[in-house]
Parts: structure tokens; sequence; C-alpha cells
């Protein structure tokens, strides 16, 4: 999917207005272009993480009217209560995973997520 079709389904879904509010947290200059594009005049993006190659242009940007928050994403503070949520299964996060690989292939998920092949692939022992 590119930028404009995924911008063109939450217009769709919204009726033409955008999303109140949109969660980046991919780090792309695509991904943030998309979120801010779908939210509506006045709503407000979040993005976590590092970005990556991120140009913001700032015309866009401001008569976009959006709110943009962001910061660094917590999971040192999350992750143990997340795993455990995980392994007593209480969550499922496989719907996340389009990819699956053996943990000494972590360089060809990472690769294939940077190359969108995969949006997140899971590493096993």
């Amino acid at each position: 999917m590119i930028v404009g079709d995924g911008v063109a389904r939450i217009k769709e879904m919204t009726n033409g207005i955008g999303a109140d509010s949109v969660l980046e947290c991919v780090g792309t200059h695509e991904s943030l272009m998309q979120s801010i594009r779908a939210t509506r005049p006045g709503g407000h993006v979040g993005f976590v993480g590092v970005v990556h190659d991120v140009q913001l242009p700032m015309d866009e940007y401001f008569f976009s009217q959006v709110h943009l928050h962001g910061g660094p994403a917590p999971v040192r503070r999350f992750l143990p209560e997340l795993i455990d949520l995980i392994l007593n299964r209480k969550i499922n996060p496989g719907k996340v995973f389009d990819l699956t690989l053996p943990l000494e292939q972590v360089a060809e998920g990472y690769r294939a997520m940077d190359e969108r092949r995969a949006i997140k692939a899971l590493l096993r022992p």
C-alpha cells in the first residue's frame, strides 16, 4: 500500500474528515506523512521511538492544522509485563507478525521490514 492509499481509505471511512487521533509507530518519512495526511484538522498524531530519515515539509504540516507529539518508546518499562501477558496467553500479539524466522536470521528480519516485505518479523530460538 502506498501512502495515498492508506490516507484515502481513512478519509473514506471518516466521510472525508480524517481520524481524530493517529499513532505513528514505524518511524519513516512515509509513515509520518501518512499519519499527518490521515488526521483531521485539529486532530493529533502521536509518534513513538526513533524516526529514520524524516524530513517534515513544514508548509504542508503547518496548513494541516494537526498536532504532532512524540517521544521515546518506553519499551523497557512495559516489556516484562507484556511478555508475562503473552506467555500466560492473556494477549495474542501474533496478528502483527507476518514473517517468522530463526533467531540466527535476525539481520534478514530487519532487512525484510526495511524493504517492506514484512510488517513485523517474529524471531524464534
